[in-house]
């Protein structure tokens, strides 16, 4: 087989013979090791010497496996070779190992006490990907990676010495991560093989289809995915962190390295506009230095942190905490919402956390609406992004003063670091996408922006029921359609206009009547609709109050009121909201204030009293409910 190999195969050629020495297979794993490109170093010197040769042996096993499935371009033939690499496998675990990968293997079997399962599992992956070129779903694609990837970062456990579930687990979400970033980065060589590891569902969202994919059409639809698949990577990035933190300082550059790779190579596929279908963005040398360089420093302040933890308290990183937290409150006092106010009602350290959440929110929304070019606001949400994953990934300086509070406050509330990517997905959103077709495209907009900030408000809040998190997105999108209709004239005049095309055809408004000026019969009627939408969404979503800590409910309780408030006003002015910006007077915003910290506050009452019918007629006119 050998012989016949050496022709099919680049690495197959400079492999020693069958029965060679181990030290002969070892220098051939190492070699392996040191020349095949990787986005990031197989091995780094910092890992200890001891564990150097098995992660070559272990490197080498993965990689002829991989070559096997991928460098065959014959289905048939490359399946033959998967089989005959498992039944080597099979004889290097009898103890009869003869092909110099396993001559080599076969002493880190036993040093480290490796079960054959997950050598086995990446032998399905290849396996699958010669009979699989399309995956429907995000679950699929995420059921191959539990083959394809999560395997190896358990064998880096073994080979480190740990074998707990949860290390295992945070090391499946990092490693599932890295093989989705090399998914998106090698979208076009995986073309070439005719495989699409995108999601069929993705690209039907954003209104494609495989065929486009494979011609290489280029445009806004295809951003848009990318977008989406890289917030949902590095999402899965930072739930993997932990892990770093969790394995012997010797370890920790390593570990941490391998996202910061993987980190990396999305930041690539972001700097060169998400074209993945005609460029492979690559990882350069210098940048691999620099990311070593940063994993470095993290594990040098984790050194000087440890060192005065046995000295004496940590003064100066309590200190630096809570200026991040002051900056968070002074950015959310100066952008005068109505969500400050309701901070003041809730315990210090989840006052603080508001605080945080909102600054980042405010402080990425505001990349969007500053002056300046499309590329220029993408690349500055993309260096938010970035820094957001720097803040996450390290105890060290944070790149933002708002974000060590920030990292403080997903720590301490236990939010799931997505939910803050898909936020910067919706800031993205307002990029690109001036209009909505139908009310559900919306309301994917809507949940980024405000169904998401729902779900991470109820982490601080406090909750206990799995549903408060769905309550939480339906006031979320309430908030959001009020502020929607509040802001028709101003959204109109910057380009926007996100009340659904749909709905505009229904009731014979064109996009011009919009910036008229004039509230028309068929335009009021639109408004009531929309406002009827918002008011079904208020009264699910109200149900929360009843199910966040009792020391959370006053705050929840002004927030809801206040927004409600907002939208009776719309309607106690006939849905003009084109004459002048609807506001509450600071005598109503005192009530609501006062009502919540002396009164009685329940979901009986969290609601603004409405005229029932008004609200009947809007129900009469608008047909069937949104759901």
């Amino acid at each position: 087989m050998s012989l016949s190999l050496a022709a099919e195969l680049e690495i197959a050629r400079t492999a020693p013979p069958y029965g060679c020495t181990i030290a002969e297979a070892q220098r051939y794993t190492k070699w392996l090791a040191m020349h095949h490109y990787e986005n990031f170093t197989v091995v780094s010197w910092l890992l200890p010497r001891g564990l150097h040769q098995h992660f070559y042996n272990v490197y080498a096993y993965c990689r002829w496996a991989d070559d096997l499935g991928d460098e065959v371009p014959d289905t048939r033939r490359a399946l033959e070779l998967i089989d005959w690499w498992d039944e080597e496998l099979r004889a290097c675990y009898a103890g009869r190992p003869s092909h110099p990968v396993y001559v080599a293997l076969a002493q880190t079997i036993r040093a480290c006490n490796l079960p054959i399962e997950p050598f086995r599992d990446l032998l399905t992956a290849f396996r699958q990907d010669q009979t699989l070129k399309r995956y429907a779903t995000w679950v699929d694609v995420l059921g191959y990676c539990r083959y394809s990837a999560n395997p190896v970062g358990r064998l880096v456990l073994y080979l480190c010495g740990y074998r707990d579930d949860e290390r295992q687990r945070l090391s499946d979400a990092t490693c599932t991560a890295l093989q989705l970033a090399n998914f998106w980065q090698d979208v076009s060589r995986d073309l070439d093989k005719g495989r699409i590891y995108i999601p069929l569902e993705t690209l039907a969202a954003h209104r494609l289809a495989a065929d486009d994919v494979a011609a290489r059409r280029f445009d806004e639809r295809y951003v848009g995915v990318m977008r989406d698949l890289i917030a949902r990577t590095r999402a899965l990035f930072a739930e993997g962190l932990p892990l770093a933190q969790m394995v012997d300082t010797r370890l920790r550059v390593d570990i941490e390295m391998f996202s910061r790779g993987g980190l990396a190579v999305l930041d690539a596929i972001e700097a060169i506009g998400y074209d993945t279908l005609h460029r492979r963005p690559a990882i350069g040398r210098g940048r691999q230095i620099r990311l070593l360089g940063r994993a470095l420093v993290s594990r040098l302040v984790a050194r000087e942190e440890g060192s005065a933890a046995k000295s004496g308290p940590r003064v100066n990183a309590a200190a630096a905490l809570a200026a991040s937290y002051a900056e968070c409150h002074r950015v959310a006092r100066r952008a005068g919402s109505s969500f400050y106010a309701s901070f003041f009602l809730l315990p210090r350290q989840k006052r603080d956390a508001l605080a945080a959440l909102y600054a980042f929110m405010r402080l990425a929304d505001d990349v969007s609406d500053e002056p300046g070019d499309l590329a220029a606001k993408q690349r500055g949400l993309a260096r938010w992004r970035a820094q957001l994953d720097a803040a996450l990934t390290s105890d060290g300086a944070a790149p933002h003063p708002v974000l060590p509070a920030l990292a403080d406050t997903v720590r301490r509330c236990g939010i799931p670091p997505r939910y803050l990517h898909d936020l910067i997905s919706g800031v993205e959103m307002d990029l690109t996408v001036s209009s909505y077709a139908t009310f559900e495209r919306l309301r994917e907009y809507c949940y980024r922006v405000a169904g998401i900030v729902g779900f991470a408000c109820a982490h601080v809040f406090g909750f206990s029921e799995p549903r408060a998190l769905d309550l939480a997105e339906k006031l979320g999108l309430a908030f959001q359609l009020t502020n929607i209709l509040r802001d028709v004239p101003a959204d109109f005049a910057i380009g926007r206009v996100y009340l659904p095309e749909e709905d505009l055809a229904r009731f014979g408004i064109s996009r011009a009547d919009l910036g008229s000026g004039w509230l028309t019969l068929p335009l009021r009627e639109l408004l009531r609709f929309e406002a009827g939408r918002a008011w079904q969404f208020y009264e699910e979503g109200a149900q929360l109050l009843g199910l966040v800590d009792p020391e959370s409910r006053p705050a929840l309780w002004t927030l809801v009121r206040t927004y409600s408030a907002v939208l009776a006003c719309i309607e106690s002015r006939g849905y003009d909201v084109f004459s002048s910006r609807v506001r509450l007077s600071a005598a109503e915003k005192m009530y609501i204030g006062g009502f919540a910290r002396l009164g009685r506050v329940t979901e009986a009452n969290v609601l603004e009293k409405r005229d029932r019918d008004r609200r009947g007629i809007g129900w009469a006119l608008g047909g069937n409910r949104a759901g």
